[in-house]
């Protein structure tokens, strides 16, 4: 067997949180101590050979690389100081960059160098339909978000209703569309990998509910992230990270149905939520929620580093800060309108805006997206193992 090792790919690597890959010498206690490993097809092991061979090809679209949770048991355990956990989130990482569209902005997520370049294009886009909306002023009575971007008599629509979604609306949408194509090409290669059967394909009911759906619940109950022994502090952060999102989709969708179509036909629903609206509390303990969760990951993430005397990478800190300053900004946006201190609340709402921004639009590209391609590669383990990828037709 002919082996051209991708001297590139293993530079990336070790840059990018891998560096111990060359540690391991095949001894597979990290495969033995891995909670999530399974019997027929273990996990780190082969990954880390394919990592020192630098076989890309097959690392990008192998699924296993996806369901490894970095609970940290098998750098625990691993005799020789290496850390598989790390080397395959720094294959997450090449792979998100792979198969992120379009590539340029996927490329662009990818260093600390270009940060100042991630801020600015948001901010810039921000900032300037701000000033084209002409509602760029500090407000002289009662602090309003919802005239930020200014006012119009248009009763069916507010014009900051109208620029938000001019700013979010397309973020979100290049998001969503980059993750559809992401996936579509991680499934492609993971179906050519195992050499899965063309012939017989699930309908769109059956795999959703035989293969995505149990995934999903799978993830909502955070029952693998459980598993892990050495770092279980994880779920704690992440869970209620992932229930912080749920709640603020729950209320962006809310805000977006009733302003945007609902309030066509009642122009009250454009004011501001009261404090005790249902979904103005469901907003602030989700924010709550998602400051506890991050910073129980910036603990973790921090004391890590300090107990290994190891550098933390971009990749791993980027989502951390990005999340922070969705929260912060947030929350000051709020207590500052409260106390009436026009200045501060209109900057950091601007701030609040610019970070849900990024959210949105780097998602496919940093540690986020495993949000999405962990979903699709727990699901794609069922499905492997199902009659449709050997080639018999499933009932």
């Amino acid at each position: 067997m002919q082996i051209n090792p991708d001297l590139k790919f293993i530079r990336y690597l070790k840059g990018a949180g891998g560096d111990t890959l060359k540690k391991c010498f095949q001894c597979a206690t990290c495969s033995v101590v891995c909670p999530l490993s399974g019997d027929d097809k273990p996990f780190p092991r082969k990954e880390m050979i394919w990592a020192q061979w630098g076989l890309k090809d097959k690392l990008v679209a192998d699924p296993d690389i996806f369901l490894c949770h970095q609970c940290g048991d098998c750098t625990a355990y691993c005799p020789r100081g290496a850390k598989p956990g790390d080397v395959l989130g720094a294959i997450r990482a090449y792979a998100y960059t792979e198969y992120g569209f379009p590539s340029g902005l996927a490329r662009l997520a990818t260093a600390a160098k270009n940060l100042p370049l991630l801020i600015g294009i948001p901010a810039a886009i921000v900032l300037i339909m701000w000033y084209i909306s002409g509602g760029m002023h500090l407000p002289t009575g009662e602090i309003d978000f919802g005239h930020f971007f200014g006012h119009w008599d248009f009763k069916y629509l507010t014009k900051t209703t109208m620029f938000i979604d001019l700013i979010m609306l397309p973020a979100a949408g290049l998001a969503v569309f980059s993750a559809y194509m992401g996936v579509t090409r991680m499934w492609k290669k993971m179906c050519e990998g195992i050499n899965a059967s063309p012939e017989w394909r699930p309908s769109c009911g059956k795999f959703i509910n035989d293969f995505l759906w149990p995934s999903v619940k799978e993830i909502l109950s955070h029952d693998r992230f459980n598993e892990c022994g050495v770092n279980k502090d994880r779920a704690r952060g992440h869970k209620p990270l992932m229930y912080a999102f749920i709640g603020l989709l729950i209320v962006t969708t809310y805000g977006f149905i009733s302003k945007d179509f609902i309030g066509i036909f009642v122009p009250s629903l454009h004011g501001p939520l009261h404090l005790y609206d249902p979904f103005k509390i469901l907003a602030n303990v989700s924010a709550v929620a998602l400051l506890y969760g991050i910073f129980i990951l910036w603990g973790n993430r921090s004391r890590e580093e300090s107990e290994s005397g190891k550098q933390g990478t971009f990749y791993d800190w980027f989502l951390i800060y990005e999340i922070a300053a969705v929260g912060i900004t947030g929350v000051l946006a709020e207590l500052t309108r409260l106390a009436g201190l026009p200045f501060l609340a209109y900057l950091f709402y601007f701030c609040h805006l610019v970070s849900i921004m990024m959210l949105f639009l780097y998602m496919p590209y940093t540690k986020f997206a495993h949000m999405v391609y962990r979903t699709f590669a727990m699901a794609f383990e069922r499905y492997r193992d199902s009659g449709f990828a050997n080639g018999v037709k499933a009932d």
